[in-house]
């Protein structure tokens, strides 16, 4: 039986197949599936730390609140009482499937195509990577029609509010030019 080690939320836990397990939320809606980094595959014969295109499939059950925990203070003598509670926020993840690499995964290359179908032509290199303080930062040094570009990019797919600004920002100061 195989068996993984992920990492989610910065905790790790011990999963197999068909597992279901309990996390601190995860931005995920219920229904859609989510692959957390793997640290550690093991099975039968040998077990890998740190392995290379082995990927564990979660689907998202539902989200739900953890058990109420109940905290008191008091102090002796001087009428003091503080009462308070506390719920966590969880996600319910059912393991559906680790994958281990196979042969003829060693042998097929992974298809480049599909991340440009979603690329907007003349954006800068590097843009889905990039976080918005260094688009912030570098965009100034853009031209206009990687600037629309990556606008253009940012409404449709990242809807990332310090982006589009900084993008508008950097437009606007374009034309006063």
């Amino acid at each position: 039986m195989s068996y993984a080690i992920i990492s989610l939320g910065g905790k790790q836990y011990r999963v197999q197949e068909g597992d279901r397990l309990r996390v601190d939320r995860v931005a995920t809606e219920e229904g859609k599936t989510l692959n957390p980094s793997v640290l550690l595959f093991g099975d039968d014969k040998k077990t890998e730390l740190s392995p290379k295109g082995v990927t564990v499939t979660a689907r998202v059950v539902g989200h739900v609140k953890g058990e109420k925990i109940r905290i008191g203070k008091y102090k002796r003598r001087t009428g003091y009482k503080r009462h308070t509670g506390f719920r966590a926020s969880l996600t319910e993840l059912q393991i559906e499937k680790i994958g281990a690499r196979s042969s003829s995964a060693k042998s097929e290359p992974a298809p480049k195509e599909a991340p440009k179908e979603d690329r907007v032509a003349g954006m800068p290199k590097d843009y889905e990577g990039m976080t918005v303080a260094q688009i912030h930062e570098a965009a100034p040094g853009w031209n206009r029609p990687m600037l629309e570009a990556a606008l253009e990019y940012e409404q449709a797919h990242g809807k990332r509010k310090g982006a589009i600004g900084a993008l508008e920002h950097a437009l606007a100061a374009k034309e006063d030019d």
